[in-house]
């Protein structure tokens, strides 16, 4: 791998994250209570196809800036083209109004998450990948941030979301540069993926200090049940 972030679920489940990771063969993934990334090795073999059908079986996951084509079995899912982005020029700085986010906060972070992100999942664990910041106002969650995937030297920006009432107040960016505040301390820079069905996140970056590494593919991969190893297909007993 000539670069971490050429591959960042495999150089995270390799090096920072490497206690989490679940392995089959070459295919690495997350617990799926924490997170449905997985890292398949590219160029892939039938014998990987077979170990992440063992590893996932029925579950979309999704990859993260590494374009694989398919086994014959196996379908793609919520492709669209994207862009990895990374620090160039961010001022980091912390905020006295940013809070740690916590397991008791969960259940308010689920909700939010899905309110605001277009539904997505928030899985149970996630909050163990990284440091979560939240601006609350009124007690209530007002906007939210946290860290991601971590290949080595990188830490990956996910879940910035602000409550449509308190937008253009410049929320979200303060969350940013604290993260990234943080992730400086650690020696870390920060990169994300943004897809181009958003540029209203994608111009926020750029007036952060962010540049475009490269473009990316996302999406992600899972196969048909009627070729599933018998331990996950619906009429085994």
């Amino acid at each position: 791998m000539a670069d971490p972030l050429d591959d960042p679920v495999r150089s995270a489940l390799t090096g920072p994250h490497a206690h989490l990771a679940q392995r089959r063969g070459r295919v690495l993934r997350y617990p799926p209570e924490l997170s449905r990334f997985i890292a398949i090795p590219h160029p892939t073999t039938a014998e990987d196809w077979a170990d992440a059908a063992a590893l996932v079986g029925p579950e979309r996951a999704p990859i993260a800036g590494v374009v694989v084509a398919p086994h014959d079995d196996w379908k793609v899912t919520g492709v669209g083209p994207g862009l990895q982005l990374v620090e160039d020029d961010v001022e980091p700085r912390h905020d006295d109004e940013a809070v740690r986010l916590g397991p008791t906060d969960l259940p308010e972070i689920v909700a939010f998450v899905a309110r605001h992100r277009n539904g997505r999942l928030f899985t149970p664990r996630t909050l163990e990948l990284g440091t979560y910041l939240g601006i609350r106002r009124g007690g209530a969650l007002v906007a939210m941030a946290g860290e991601r995937l971590r290949p080595v030297g990188w830490n990956e920006l996910s879940a910035v979301c602000t409550d449509p009432a308190h937008r253009r107040q410049g929320l979200a960016m303060r969350l940013v540069r604290a993260l990234i505040a943080g992730m400086r301390e650690r020696g870390e820079r920060a990169f994300l993926h943004v897809s181009d069905s958003n540029p209203g996140a994608y111009a926020m970056y750029e007036r952060l200090g962010f540049r475009v590494r490269r473009p990316i593919t996302m999406g992600s991969v899972h196969i048909p049940e009627e070729h599933l190893p018998a331990a996950f297909r619906s009429d085994h007993s």
